[in-house]
């Protein structure tokens, strides 16, 4: 606990930047669009960003979420979601005459376009990320042959490689920086000609909100995180927080998760979410906490965000032809859905 803070002084320290990054707001943005031009049903291949709110709001709007394309009749529209998809997806898609909009996070694809090029010079490609999850099964599917994904820094001992001087190391997007670094480090003692990515993997919106979650937990009683249970980078968020010195820290849906019990002797609650969160979630559960006696908010701001994409081409070529001008997502991704909370 902080020890200058007492029970009688209550307040929030809101971590900055939080919520919806540019991929996230593209993904979205994509969706909302491709409803209100093509009309319902609009359907989308997995989860177009890991959020439920999210994925419960678009579904009222018309998007169908599917997990493969075979679920899609043929030649209707399908979003690929922003944690990208593997050639063999675009192959399933392209045989069913699906008419596709790929909402792939052009930092994502960065790492694929990465992949292709190591498995071209026959590198072998360590891959640091999560079996199972969607970026790294889209990643991977790149070069199946050249790629072996790598959970944890204890996986290390059971890497094996072709030739020692051609190594490369690539990573899922939204990972722990600090645990990404020390399965490098071991990566490196095993083989030290290991290379490095062109650039940084992990992407610039979830190192940020590592880092604001590191300057505000050490003065945390309790740290809460706004983000689904299947979102990678909110999950980790929870862990940067109880690494950094919070003493408890939990993850939240919404607010009418929140537990009474988590208050007890708690001066200092730090807030952040996760990088597929809009941000009226995190108003909810501010609201929540000032009924709580938590009425004192403090940003604690790391960095500020002005990274913004474009709408994926598909989707601009055809609002273009009838006339419509693209709507550019907002800055710092500030923006909510357009939709009232369920």
């Amino acid at each position: 606990m902080n020890p200058s803070a007492t029970t009688d002084t209550k307040r929030v320290l809101l971590a900055a930047p939080r919520g919806y990054c540019a991929g996230v707001d593209r993904a979205v943005i994509a969706v909302e669009k491709a409803l209100d031009h093509y009309g319902a049903p609009v359907y989308v291949r997995k989860e177009i960003v890991h959020n439920k709110y999210v994925v419960e709001s678009l579904s009222e709007r018309g998007a169908i979420f599917v997990e493969e394309t075979d679920e899609v009749p043929e030649g209707a529209r399908v979003v690929f979601s922003a944690h990208g998809v593997s050639p063999a997806v675009h192959a399933s898609a392209a045989a069913r005459s699906l008419q596709t909009i790929d909402a792939t996070c052009p930092l994502v694809t960065k790492v694929h376009k990465e992949a292709v090029r190591f498995a071209s010079d026959d590198y072998d490609i360590l891959l640091i990320g999560h079996d199972g999850h969607e970026e790294v099964e889209g990643t991977a599917g790149e070069a199946p042959d050249h790629i072996q994904v790598v959970n944890s820094p204890d996986e290390v001992g059971k890497v094996t490689v072709r030739d020692p001087d051609k190594v490369v190391w690539l990573s899922q997007t939204t990972l722990s920086v600090d645990e990404t670094m020390e399965t490098v480090r071991r990566l490196r003692e095993r083989f030290p000609s290991l290379q490095d990515p062109p650039s940084d993997d992990i992407c610039y919106a979830t190192q940020n909100r590592q880092v604001a979650v590191k300057k505000l937990a050490p003065d945390c009683d309790l740290v809460i995180v706004v983000g689904s249970a299947n979102s990678s980078n909110s999950v980790r968020l929870v862990e940067v927080a109880l690494n950094a010195g919070a003493r408890t820290s939990y993850r939240i849906d919404r607010a009418a998760e929140i537990d009474p019990a988590w208050f007890e002797g708690v001066s200092t609650v730090g807030v952040t979410s996760g990088a597929s969160v809009p941000e009226i979630l995190v108003r909810d559960v501010l609201e929540d906490l000032a009924a709580r006696g938590y009425a004192t908010v403090e940003e604690v701001r790391t960095a500020t965000e002005d990274l913004m994409f474009s709408l994926p081409r598909e989707l601009r070529a055809d609002l273009k032809a009838a006339g419509q001008a693209p709507p550019r997502p907002t800055r710092g991704g500030r923006r909510s859905l357009s939709v009232e909370p369920a």
